[in-house]
């Protein structure tokens, strides 16, 4: 501009021959100044076009390098995709509503605009199919949640589906990664918010507000949380009862039918569960979402879930006909139904009950109430389950794995009275070879998987006899790791230095998981334990692998390093036994810190029924204790960990 600006004034004292070049060159003054305000008007656009001009950076103009992660083992591993046609919305962009879940954008295309994700009745047309749109919504803390309900959904073959984005984080992720999702405006925390926690509550109204807005659009909803996952096709069953307004899960633990009925709404004592409802969009439901909504809009303090009981339970009964197993509820006009715990599973009706196994029934659905370790325990109890899709480097660790086989006498898992004595006799006497187990993984680092863990008494958050009454429980049972430890504990990042190096986990079921890949499956090393000094202990006796190494009992930190350190590269190394495997570290700093760790890492019992305290504290140490008993805390001064 500084250059042209003299030179296109038109001086009249220029010379001669300067005017008779003057048409030539304003011609391409014009041509320049012209191309200048395009390319400006260009760049202006890119900026702002997203979101104002107060955010010029909120979406990216290329997929960041993320959606190579989760996505790529999404869409390698044959999800289900719809075929949809391509189009334009206008704006130069693939229709993002109508092309296939997984498929992501093009490299090098641009975000759309943040008016594009929010939420209409024409977005949700685009993915309803048979008036049916399923949903769930979350934020970035919850992205490999999300991203799970979606793979297992496209694995059942179910499509019409759409993810709500709390935050922008998420949307954009989501994006890249070729899952429909829109914009709930919520402006959420990326960040774990807690279980009951204000913003937790904030979450629950988001749903309700959702609810009410998608009502009036005229569509079947399925709204699920995002830590429940699908195990087969849930449109069948809800098309099976086409009366019913809602059908809502469950916190019912004993079960009142043993088929797939709906349940006895008579019998029902536990609290409807919303992780898990389906809406049909009619006068009274539409009537309900709003009443909701204004009742928890008026009170913050009101759970979600405790005011839509309270709304439905207005009125309860009479029932809708005689086979159906609907009821009136609410108005007196809406049609309630009870999807069964049975197939439609809360966190204890599979983990602990595993009802559908017992009366030989297909599980819909698990959601991961009933546990006890925050969201890393819901986590680590699909894995349990083998339903959750980790990134693939989860099934592959750099150090490799360490596992072993739990020994456990008869005697202690079904020998006498199943009572709380008992039951911490045997879970202490697995305790203690975990502790071993941890040490040695922590001296090889390497990756422990945890072995099965069996309880012959329930946990609950309230006094109970051991077993609740009704239930299915069957004694002993295979628990889950967060009735014995905390788990959100074990994986969380603390001080080396105060704690040691941290010792990396994977659940019971690691090793049976189809998605662990070939290479680690088959670079296997037996470890069996041996007396010192008995035949061929401490060698080596089949070189080819999956190979044998005869190992001496209690070796000390030198000889675990020595002996295991030409074994760098086999993945897994698999224990006969941990009893008596160890002798303990040498270096007493570093004992020092490991026992720091591992003493936080185990739980509580609860509770005892009429006691105050009545909770009773699991302790990694307690061999180390010759007084120690499985009792509660003598006074609430004493209510402490053992650390």
């Amino acid at each position: 501009m500084y250059i042209l600006g003299p030179g296109g004034g038109g001086d009249d004292s220029s010379s001669s021959t300067s005017n008779a070049k003057k048409p030539l060159f304003l011609t391409i003054y014009a041509t320049l100044v012209i191309g200048f305000l395009l390319s400006s008007f260009y760049v202006f656009s890119t900026l702002y076009s997203s979101g104002g001009a107060n955010t010029p950076t909120l979406f990216t103009s290329t997929p960041p390098s993320a959606t190579t992660t989760i996505a790529t083992s999404i869409s390698d591993t044959n999800a289900t995709r719809t075929a949809a046609p391509r189009s334009s919305n206008g704006g130069g962009h693939t229709n993002i509503w109508t092309k296939p879940i997984w498929e992501v954008p093009e490299p090098g295309s641009e975000m759309p605009p943040h008016h594009t994700f929010q939420l209409s009745k024409e977005l949700v047309e685009s993915r309803v199919k048979d008036n049916v749109i399923v949903v769930t919504f979350g934020n970035y803390a919850f992205e490999d949640f999300v991203l799970n309900w979606v793979r297992h959904l496209t694995d059942l073959g179910v499509t019409n589906l759409l993810v709500g984005a709390m935050d922008i984080k998420l949307l954009e992720s989501l994006y890249w990664q070729g899952v429909p999702v829109f914009d709930m405006g919520s402006n959420m925390s990326t960040i774990d918010v807690g279980w009951g926690t204000p913003t937790f509550h904030k979450m629950g109204r988001e749903k309700v507000i959702l609810i009410d807005a998608m009502l009036p659009f005229g569509y079947e909803i399925l709204m699920c949380d995002t830590d429940m996952v699908w195990l087969k096709n849930p449109l069948p069953y809800m098309a099976r009862f086409p009366e019913a307004d809602i059908l809502t899960s469950t916190d019912q633990v004993v079960p009142t039918v043993v088929d797939d009925s709906l349940e006895a709404w008579r019998e029902e004592s536990g609290a409807y569960n919303i992780g898990i409802f389906h809406w049909r969009s009619t006068a009274t439901t539409i009537k309900l979402a709003r009443e909701w909504k204004d009742m928890l809009l008026a009170d913050d303090k009101i759970w979600d879930q405790n005011g839509f009981n309270e709304l439905v339970h207005k009125q309860l009964g009479p029932p809708v006909d005689e086979e159906s197993g609907l009821v009136f509820a609410y108005d007196g006009k809406l049609k309630l139904g009870m999807l069964p715990a049975s197939i439609f599973c809360s966190g204890h009706t599979y983990f602990v009950q595993a009802i559908y196994q017992q009366l030989r029934l297909e599980p819909y659905a698990v959601h991961t109430t009933f546990q006890y370790a925050g969201t890393e325990g819901k986590r680590h109890r699909l894995r349990e389950g083998m339903v959750f899709y980790d990134k693939p480097e989860y099934y592959d660790s750099p150090g490799g794995f360490l596992s072993f086989k739990p020994a456990i006498p008869k005697s202690l898992l079904l020998g006498g009275e199943h009572s709380i004595e008992s039951h911490f006799v045997l879970v202490n006497y697995q305790m203690k070879q975990i502790r071993t187990a941890l040490a040695i993984a922590s001296l090889l680092n390497r990756t422990l998987v945890m072995p099965p863990l069996w309880c012959r008494v329930d946990r609950m958050w309230f006094p109970h006899p051991g077993i609740m009454p009704g239930t299915m429980t069957r004694q002993p049972f295979l628990c889950p790791l967060d009735h014995v430890f905390e788990v959100n504990i074990m994986l969380k990042d603390q001080s080396e230095e105060v704690f040691g190096p941290k010792i990396d986990i994977r659940e019971y079921s690691f090793l049976d998981n189809p998605l662990v890949p070939k290479q680690v499956k088959e670079s296997w090393l037996d470890v069996q334990l041996c007396q010192e000094g008995s035949p061929n202990c401490h060698a080596v006796t089949n070189t080819s692998r999956p190979g044998t190494l005869r190992f001496p009992k209690n070796s000390n930190e030198e000889t675990f390093i020595s002996v295991f350190s030409s074994f760098k590269d086999v993945k897994v190394l698999q224990f006969s036994s941990m009893q008596d495997a160890f002798t303990g570290f040498s270096d007493k700093a570093r004992e020092d810190k490991f026992r720091n760790r591992v003493k936080r890492y185990t739980s509580i019992w609860c509770c005892v029924e009429n006691k105050q305290p009545g909770h009773i504290y699991y302790d990694m140490y307690w061999d180390e204790k010759p007084a120690w008993k499985p009792l509660p805390p003598a006074t609430p001064a004493d209510d402490h960990p053992p650390f």
